[in-house]
Order: structure tokens, then C-alpha cells, then sequence
């Protein structure tokens, strides 16, 4: 039988190459994650600063904010306005407007009558959100998105939906 020892040497070798091959994966799990923030932050940077207004041919809806980002408990004025070129008609005083959490859950819709509302190209109408939901409780932190929809004369449905946060 052959007794095999592994020398202090051997040992010492081993422990470098192991250092050397931790240092090396290291290096490049930190470039990935880098590298795949950055992807993702520019992602994210192309979605939030995409052009809230938009005029084109035929029918067309948008909905405008000041801005996109607001503090908890500030007002928000909401802008639809029709950006085609075709009057465009919704089944209330609402215009069709609905905002929700990112998950599609509704947390506010404004009380309007049940009228035939009608927006001609290049028209808009104005709203006010105080950040309080439908069952009378102040919103939280997190993203919202704002949407509206409605028809052309020849029953083509319409909707546009934007993004905003709420911050602290």
C-alpha cells in the first residue's frame, strides 16, 4: 500500500489556484451584474420617457400629465385629449378615464353621468385626482397607470394608458 501525504507545497498551490479562480468568477459576476443594470436601467429609462402626446392620422387618444412623477398627497391634472384626426365618442362624462395599480386593480374612476360624451380632433378635457381612491382613502407610494378609451364614429376602439409614480 501506498501512502500518499499531500506537502505543505501542494497544499499552498492548490489554495492559490482556488484564489486565483474566486477572484476571476468574482470579477465576472460583478461585469454581468453591471452590464445587466445598465441594460435594465436604459429599459426603464426608454418606457418612463416615452412622449405622452402624439398626434396621427385617423383615430387617436392621449393622455397628458405635468409631469410623471409626483409627491404623495400633490394634485394631478389629467389631460385627454384627442390626438387623431377623427371626433371620437365615449359611453359617459368620464371620457373613459380609470386609474389602477400596476396589477390592473381599479382605484379610481371619476363619478359621471351616463351621457354620450363626444371629443373632436385636437380637443381636450381636463381632470383633477387628489390621490384619493374610490372607497375614500389616500393612495400609497408605487406606480399608477392612467388610462382612457373610447370609439371612432365607425366603432374602432380607442384607449391609451401612461404611467406615473408616487413618491414619499
Amino acid at each position: 500500500m501506498e501512502n500518499k501525504t499531500h506537502s505543505p507545497k501542494g497544499l499552498k498551490n492548490q489554495e492559490i489556484i482556488l484564489k486565483e479562480l474566486l477572484a476571476k468568477s468574482l470579477v465576472l459576476f460583478i461585469g454581468i451584474g453591471l452590464i445587466s443594470g445598465l441594460v435594465y436601467g436604459l429599459y426603464l429609462y426608454d418606457q418612463k420617457n416615452t412622449s405622452q402626446l402624439v398626434f396621427v392620422e385617423g383615430p387617436s387618444i392621449s393622455v397628458v400629465t405635468e409631469k410623471l412623477d409626483f409627491q404623495h398627497g400633490e394634485e394631478i391634472n389629467i389631460r385627454i385629449v384627442n390626438s387623431g384626426t377623427t371626433t371620437l365618442i365615449f359611453p359617459d362624462a368620464s371620457y373613459g378615464l380609470k386609474i389602477t395599480r400596476l396589477s390592473g386593480i381599479l382605484i379610481y374612476s371619476p363619478v359621471a353621468a351616463q351621457v354620450i360624451s363626444e371629443l373632436e380632433p385636437g380637443n381636450e378635457i381636463e381632470f383633477s385626482w387628489d390621490q384619493i381612491k374610490n372607497d375614500n382613502t389616500q393612495i400609497s407610494n408605487g406606480i399608477y397607470k392612467i388610462s382612457a378609451k373610447g370609439m371612432d364614429k365607425q366603432g374602432n376602439r380607442v384607449k391609451i394608458t401612461t404611467a406615473i409614480t408616487i413618491l414619499k
